[in-house]
């Protein structure tokens, strides 16, 4: 028999949208397919394609589907604020973050939610692309170096033994969330992952890398843009040299 706390029991995903509306009823069936036990909190900025009022209607016919709408598009990070916020205010013992896009796989929720819930000292879960056994489906070759290269400069940057620290599929416990300084946290785009890494390991709280595909959206327009790679890029320099100076 399966153990109940495998299947998303106690578990948040939480999933960002903002105009997919293609995509959100194959995110939602998969999800409910490998997590059944899991509430799904759908995030949505004002989405002009209706995303938002699709995500009304399951919320109307399935009791485990809630919907936060926000008024303005204001970066990813922003969107999982709220939404951290809003499963700290209720008994959830592990907050996950999922994209819409169909790009994590929900085949791997289990093994995310089982890494922060069994191991000790595990408070983050991350799905990881450039870990062994991780992989990269359908992504053009530039994108593939942006990755990687962004990767490798927070690890040397930010002292972080991640390989995967930009990765956007994660989990984390409802207790390592509250023992981090959340309304402190400035990111807007990608680089809200980071920030949240080098968070959770300034904390003391250790992470696990679990591979997953990562398959290239086949519905819809990706969000990345330049100005997502200039925040990154100069939040994680600013960071690697207050780090390097930071006095004993």
């Amino acid at each position: 028999m399966t153990d109940p706390r495998e299947t998303g029991a106690g578990a948040l995903i939480i999933v960002p949208t903002y105009n997919e509306l293609e995509n959100l009823p194959r995110v939602i069936a998969a999800i409910q397919q490998t997590a059944p036990e899991a509430d799904i909190l759908i995030v949505d900025d004002a989405s002009p394609d209706g995303t938002g009022a699709l995500a009304d209607e399951f919320s109307q016919t399935n009791e485990r589907i809630h919907v936060l709408h926000r008024a303005v598009k204001n970066g990813l990070g922003d969107a999982y604020l709220e939404a951290f916020a809003w499963g700290l205010a209720r008994p959830y013992e592990v907050l996950v973050e999922m994209d819409a896009d169909g790009s994590h796989p929900a085949s791997a929720l289990p093994a995310l939610i089982h890494a922060v819930r069994e191991v000790q000292p595990y408070r983050l879960a991350i799905g990881s692309r450039w870990v062994r056994g991780g992989s990269v489906v359908n992504w053009p070759w530039n994108r593939k170096a942006l990755s990687r290269g962004g990767n490798i400069y927070a690890r040397v940057m930010l002292g972080l033994p991640v390989k995967d620290a930009t990765a956007g599929f994660r989990a984390f416990t409802a207790n390592a969330l509250r023992g981090i300084h959340l309304d402190d946290v400035k990111s807007h785009g990608y680089c809200f992952q980071i920030d949240m890494t080098r968070r959770m390991r300034d904390a003391g709280f250790a992470e696990v890398e679990v591979p997953i595909e990562f398959r290239e959206r086949e519905f819809g327009e990706s969000k990345m843009d330049g100005s997502i790679v200039r925040e990154a890029m100069g939040n994680v320099t600013v960071w690697g040299f207050k780090r390097l100076f930071r006095r004993p």
